[in-house]
């Protein structure tokens, strides 16, 4: 069930790979004069960072781990309040929580993006900062986010973990914000199987964020150490191995984003004039296409619709929708102080509870994900096309679409 970067995996990411393995030298650091360093990891981060227009960027072991580091670079913690949409991926929200702050849900849109209108009810005296989840690839509306968060003196951490590759008014995601994080994992538009991202213009904020994803150390690109450790930090580095694979992936990026556009388009206009069908908001036409989301009339039609195709709607697909996320519910920390829902510095209580959104229940209980370029049961996407699919697949497919809605008429 890959992402579409997992599908191309091919002789490029073989010859970055065995160069690194022929030189016998794993480690990201490394002298520039020894022949056997490679320096993949580090030609990664520059290449990445030119290609979405930031000055810095830091490759990380996963992107739960770039949410955190984005985070903590920003001095989020006790105390502080992070708003978060009821639909994205798990690690958005448990990031925030082991940053020791409290996410604070808020109202999707038929973008099944945040909703901007909801965003000014749920801010308090405690809030700092936004963060936005380009969800499915499609982006969030950032100009009203990004004019939220100025009139609020709030930061913006752009979640970009689905979403590398997309654009919003001619800004690629993850580069609008104060700083942005991405994924590399299995399920992603380009993937090393796993690994993470973070970019920002921000000089001070790379120095924190390199800081607590390697021990504390100021942002250095080859030697090992570079002058007094700036910070307490933590291990979330790479290897040269994944680097290799994530360079050769990134070089691919726009043929990969190209290609679901393509596919994406054919399958679309083939079922658009079916009756009974509709379609999400598209926020921007450069989204990532890796995903073809239709919206039903009622959650009855949409119920019926998936049991016919052997799925299941977005409301019922797993760790992408608050409702499913019984141990974020349940408060269910590993620690018997129950940080940081029970804190001196917060001062208030947290309550969650099954059904705090409707409007967003509404939505996901409508929507059904058909897969273009990711093909992930966990997003409701178990049945579609892949990037590799010919003509007659994706005719196949919307065919198998109008019959089905033939047949639930």
């Amino acid at each position: 069930m890959p992402g579409p970067g997992s599908f191309l995996i091919g002789e490029e990411e073989k010859k970055e790979v065995l160069d690194v393995l022929e030189s016998g030298y794993l480690f990201r650091y490394g002298s520039e004069g020894d022949p056997d360093f490679k320096h993949k990891v580090a030609t990664f981060e520059k290449e990445f960072a030119k290609y979405i227009g930031v000055n810095n960027c830091i490759a990380l072991s996963s992107g739960t781990g770039a949410l955190l580091a984005c985070l903590s670079a920003l001095g989020i913690g006790p105390g502080d309040e992070v708003i978060i949409p009821g639909y994205t991926f798990i690690a958005s929200i448990s990031s925030i929580i082991y940053a020791r702050a409290i996410p604070v849900f808020t109202e999707i849109d038929e973008s099944l993006t945040m909703d901007p209108y909801d965003i000014e009810k749920r801010i308090t005296e405690k809030t700092k900062a936004i963060m936005p989840v380009h969800m499915l690839g499609n982006p969030c509306d950032m100009d009203r986010i990004m004019k939220i968060a100025k009139k609020h003196n709030l930061y913006v951490i752009e979640d970009a973990c689905q979403a590398a590759g997309g654009e919003y008014k001619d800004k690629k995601l993850g580069s609008i914000g104060d700083i942005g994080a991405f994924s590399l994992n299995f399920f992603k538009t380009i993937s090393a199987g796993d690994g993470g991202m973070v970019a920002t213009d921000d000089d001070m904020l790379h120095e924190r964020a390199f800081g607590f994803h390697d021990q504390g150390h100021k942002p250095s690109r080859m030697g090992v150490e570079v002058g007094d450790r700036s910070i307490i930090g933590l291990n979330f580095r790479i290897n040269e191995l994944t680097g290799a694979i994530a360079l050769a992936q990134l070089r691919k990026i726009e043929k990969i984003i190209s290609t679901l556009h393509e596919k994406k388009k054919k399958l679309k206009d083939a079922i658009s004039s079916v009756e009974g069908i509709g379609f999400r908001k598209i926020n921007d036409k450069k989204e990532c296409a890796t995903l073809l989301t239709i919206l039903f009339k009622d959650a009855e039609t949409a119920d019926r619709f998936c049991k016919k195709a052997g799925i299941k709607t977005i409301y019922h697909s797993g760790w992408h929708v608050y409702n499913n996320m019984e141990n974020i519910l349940g408060k269910k920390m590993l620690t018997e102080i129950n940080c940081p829902f029970e804190c001196p510095y917060y001062g208030k209580k947290v309550e969650y509870s099954p059904h705090m959104l409707p409007k967003t229940d509404d939505i996901l209980q409508r929507a059904v994900n058909i897969s273009v370029g990711v093909v992930d049961a966990g997003l409701g996407a178990g049945f579609g096309i892949s990037i590799l699919s010919s003509d007659k697949e994706i005719d196949d497919c919307a065919d198998k679409i109008k019959n089905i809605m033939a047949d639930i008429s």
